[in-house]
């Protein structure tokens, strides 16, 4: 498990190899991932968007922006903590992806970005 926390927002990102198979002729290897985004502000937030950069060992960069996270846009009370899980597919078994959540400040109403730490994805029959 990753973390790490920007103004007060701690992101926790822990990783699961889910397995192989074959989509377009073409071997994937595919990876959850499980985020916890925990308030530990004096403020309520809004996570409203976000921003991915996905490695492949094989592969370039994919850039993935999209509004909040699985179709939710999540309201985070001082104390309180949001969880949730997505996934991506690789080429390869080894990958990283990192990014940041856009967030609104309902006290300031500025936007903030939080900062997602580089979380690395390996299968585990690819460890040597």
């Amino acid at each position: 498990m990753v973390s790490q926390i920007t103004r007060g927002i701690k992101i926790s990102v822990l990783t699961s190899f889910e397995g192989t198979y074959f989509k377009n002729y073409k071997i994937h290897f595919a990876f959850s991932y499980v985020i916890t985004i925990e308030n530990h502000s004096k403020d309520s937030v809004q996570l409203t968007s976000r921003h991915w950069e996905i490695f492949d060992s094989l592969n370039d960069l994919e850039v993935v922006d999209g509004e909040g996270v699985i179709g939710k846009k999540p309201v985070l009370k001082p104390g309180e903590n949001h969880t949730y899980s997505s996934g991506c597919l690789l080429s390869s078994p080894y990958g990283a992806m990192k990014g940041h959540f856009n967030m609104i400040n309902f006290t300031t109403t500025k936007i903030f970005k939080v900062i997602v730490p580089t979380f690395r994805m390996c299968a585990p029959f690819a460890l040597n």
